[in-house]
């Protein structure tokens, strides 16, 4: 099982998602738990992004929301980035 390292960037970011959005709360823990134990989960939809965020990869907390990751394969480490909508993508 990978272990997920969160940022102070990530932290402050997720505090604000977590009050602007309260509603999420379950969805984005059932999110992270299977980030944790299976981060290839169909339902997690991990894709790499590109242009200027292609060294990152990211998953879905559902259709609007996404968790911007550092994937590290070789050292079992997912890195939490960034948190939000799809203007992380911009």
């Amino acid at each position: 099982m990978p272990s997920l390292i969160t940022t102070g960037f990530y932290e402050k970011r997720l505090k604000l998602f977590k009050k602007k959005h309260p509603a999420m709360r379950e969805q984005y823990l059932k999110t992270i738990l299977l980030l944790g134990q299976n981060p290839f989960h169909p339902s997690l939809r991990l894709h790499k992004l590109k242009g200027r965020l292609n060294l990152y990869q990211s998953v879905s907390i559902n259709m609007q929301y996404r968790i911007l990751i550092d994937f590290i394969i070789q050292d079992d480490q997912i890195i939490l980035i960034d948190i939000g909508d799809h203007s992380l993508y911009g």
